[in-house]
């Protein structure tokens, strides 16, 4: 038996099932992102509130596995994926995935890989969202600035704690609760 950082085969294979599985919404919600652009017209930093959806395989992977690794992971395949099935972003796609991951995977190294409650999940979402956020600012909108960027802040944080962070949290316990999860400690009670 190996350490209890040790990655396992079942570890490797749900981890990228996660991942594909995300990979493949990501693409479908690339196309949701273009067709809303629109319905924020008003107020397009508005928009960053769907942000989080792209920030979840870190939170998810990071919350099932428990293992260090898993969230930075989970994303980069996920990114791998969606650029593979054609993300409007190219390979910009997996260096914010890794980004994102490494976000995440940070909040869970903090906590030593220890905490798995809804307020971990929760940071650690808002972690992916601020280093998506150090990433997409300079690159997409290097005209606005730091004072323009920070309503872009605002919003992608409480995308990444409430979608990929409470969201993560919510799906792993409805996953345990079907069983799916008996083999890791998140499918066992009191875990």
């Amino acid at each position: 038996m190996g350490s209890p950082s040790s990655w396992r085969t079942v570890d490797i294979v749900v981890a990228a099932a996660i991942a594909v599985a995300f990979g493949v919404v990501f693409w479908a919600w690339n196309a949701v992102w273009a067709a809303t652009g629109p319905i924020f017209a008003a107020l397009p930093v508005a928009q960053y509130l769907l942000y989080g959806v792209w920030l979840l395989p870190a939170v998810l992977g990071a919350l099932v596995v428990r293992k260090p690794g898993a969230a930075l992971f989970t994303e980069v395949v996920a990114a791998s994926v969606s650029a593979l099935l054609g993300s409007q972003w190219g390979l910009d796609t997996l260096v914010s995935g890794a980004i994102q991951g490494a976000a995440a995977e940070a909040v869970f190294a903090v906590f030593r890989y220890r905490s798995w409650t809804v307020a971990t999940a929760a940071l650690a979402g808002t972690a992916a969202a601020v280093g998506a956020w150090l990433h997409d600012m300079p690159l997409y909108f290097p005209e606005l600035g730091l004072a323009g960027w920070t309503p872009f802040l605002v919003f992608m944080a409480v995308s990444g704690a409430v979608i990929a962070g409470i969201g993560a949290w919510c799906l792993t316990r409805a996953l345990a609760s079907s069983g799916a999860l008996g083999a890791f400690p998140a499918g066992r009670p009191h875990a």
